[in-house]
């Protein structure tokens, strides 16, 4: 099932793309796969992150996924 995968600052950074479409069932899967795919500095990067799947802030990595899901990462924002 394909997803949308959108990286935000420090993210994007890491990953070097701002989105990219995945094949993933649940949101681990799909956080082993970038990992797999552009390296230690986004699993370095992800440590800090949180993820918006379809909107909602989730932070169980068994949540499953959807075709069609977006998911955001998001590294902590700085600033006001």
């Amino acid at each position: 099932m394909s997803v949308t995968v959108r990286y935000f600052a420090g993210a994007r950074a890491a990953a070097g793309v701002d989105t990219e479409a995945r094949e993933a069932a649940s949101l681990d899967e799909l956080v082993g796969q970038i990992v797999a795919d552009h390296g230690d500095r986004l699993e370095r990067v992800l440590t800090a992150c949180s993820f918006l799947v379809d909107g909602t802030t989730t932070h169980d990595r068994a949540a499953s996924l959807s075709p069609g899901s977006v998911v955001d990462v998001l590294p902590p924002f700085a600033g006001g």
